[in-house]
């Protein structure tokens, strides 16, 4: 193939007309996808009337930089790919020495993120930190909550799960309606929240315990979509779209508010200045609190009998099952497990919002959670969480694209295309590292002395 012969710095013969014809195609076809949605616009005149706005320069932008794109990839990517892929198949195994970051990366990241609220408090002031502690901050770590829950049922458990925002829809919605109607506190309500969502665990794990693959996919698929539905229609006690607000903000253990208006508040007692930044600095402790806490606990369930029996069921359930693993129960744990750190998550989402409602619990929430956890590495904490600063942090950056009016003219909107070039971005990303950001994985049971697992041993996908 030409792709083993390939030197840096050269093609080989007919690779370029190959890069030529996939750019090609690759033009005809951005061009179909795009010509409605790109090229052609619909407006509104000053008569108001609908007028369709031809927009041929912004639309053949777009195909030239796929087309590019293409050649490249074909031409110079892949086959540099093959020949590292052969390269490193041929040389000799060599057991690297970890540096002292290496050794110690999660304790300095742990250092990091203690000190990181404080450290844009300190440069940009008690406003100016919001936007760093708010949305690359707390919302970063709420995602990173979600996909490690959720890595408990995929990644270690093998069971696909599309409806896993169901479950965090049911937490949120605990905590706003029980705080509401019984004035119950942020911290006996984010057990309970992480109960009732367990409880919704079990209950979608009894009618799938004979499904797989696609199958159980689209049944969690439809789980996820009926609890929203549920929570559009019964007005009664959700409010429907209206959604639910002046949901009861968490407290510092019941003894200082962050309410203006209550005296035991903790601004005038300590006499800061008044702003929102010190409660959602709190909140960034406190969820980096609920993160650890997943972590923890999904880690000593892995080396627990029933964390080898998720990954056992895995890898293969006939398997499992001829070696005396109860897999109803194996797969209701992991449901339970998972959904209950959803419910946690969920509970803090209401709680730092003040307002619910089901368009924050829409299916693409499920596919961004599972997104994160392919992306990272199925069953690696560190793989995932790396996804979601890339996935999450990467779109908040990706808000503010101002540069890019300078090449596709004034009238461009980057907000709008966002998406689409961070799913580029992502498509780019899967095709160099197909198993996700960490392909290697620490096996749970080990003889003597522990050592990481190659993805080529596993099966693509499974880290």
């Amino acid at each position: 193939m030409a792709s083993s012969n390939f030197v840096p710095g050269k093609t080989a013969p007919g690779l370029v007309q190959k890069g030529i014809t996939d750019a090609f195609w690759t033009a005809v076809i951005a061009f179909g996808m795009f010509v409605l949605y790109i090229g052609l616009k619909t407006d509104q005149n000053i008569d108001n009337k609908l007028i369709i706005v031809q927009r041929w320069g912004l639309l053949a932008s777009i195909v030239a930089i796929a087309a590019a794109g293409r050649f490249v990839m074909t031409v110079f990517l892949q086959p540099a790919v093959a020949a590292r892929k052969a390269a490193k198949a041929k040389a000799p195994p060599v057991e690297a020495e970890q540096g002292f970051v290496s050794r110690n990366f999660n304790k300095i990241a742990l250092a990091f993120l203690l000190v990181y609220p404080l450290l844009a408090l300190a440069l940009f002031g008690p406003q100016g930190s919001l936007t760093y502690v708010d949305n690359f901050g707390i919302q970063i770590l709420i995602y990173v909550m979600l996909a490690w829950g959720l890595n408990i049922v995929v990644g270690l458990a093998g069971l696909l799960d599309l409806g896993y925002v169901a479950f965090y829809a049911v937490g949120a919605y605990s905590y706003a309606l029980l705080s509401t109607h019984f004035g119950l506190s942020f911290w006996i309500l984010l057990p309970l929240s992480g109960i009732f969502a367990g409880l919704w665990g079990m209950i979608l794990g009894f009618p799938v315990l004979r499904l797989r693959g696609d199958y159980l996919a689209i049944v969690t698929l439809a789980f996820g979509e009926i609890i929203r539905i549920v929570i559009t229609n019964w007005t009664d006690v959700t409010k429907g779209s209206f959604g639910i607000s002046n949901i009861t903000k968490a407290s510092l253990f019941g003894l200082y508010t962050f309410d203006l208006k209550d005296p035991h508040n903790i601004i005038r007692t300590f006499g800061l200045p008044t702003s929102s930044a010190w409660y959602k600095i709190f909140l960034f402790y406190v969820i980096l609190a609920l993160c650890m806490l997943t972590a923890y606990v999904t880690m000593r369930l892995r080396r627990m009998p029933i964390g080898r029996a998720w990954e056992a069921l895995r890898e293969d359930e006939i398997a499992c099952r001829s070696l005396g693993i109860n897999t109803v129960t194996t797969k209701l744990t992991a449901f339970a497990t998972g959904a209950m750190f959803g419910g946690f998550a969920g509970s803090f989402f209401a709680a730092r919002q003040g307002f619910v409602s089901p368009e924050s619990f829409v299916f693409l929430e499920s596919a961004v959670i599972l997104a994160i956890v392919v992306l990272g590495g199925m069953g690696s904490l560190k793989g995932i969480a790396f996804a979601a600063i890339a996935m999450v942090g990467g779109t908040e950056l990706l808000r503010d694209m101002g540069f890019l009016k300078l090449i596709f003219g004034p009238d461009f909107t980057p907000e709008l295309y966002r998406m689409l070039i961070f799913g580029l971005a992502m498509v780019v990303v899967m095709i160099l590292k197909p198993r996700g950001f960490v392909g290697t994985r620490e096996p749970t049971a080990f003889l003597k002395e522990r050592k990481a697992v190659s993805g080529s041993f596993t099966k693509e996908g499974h880290g």
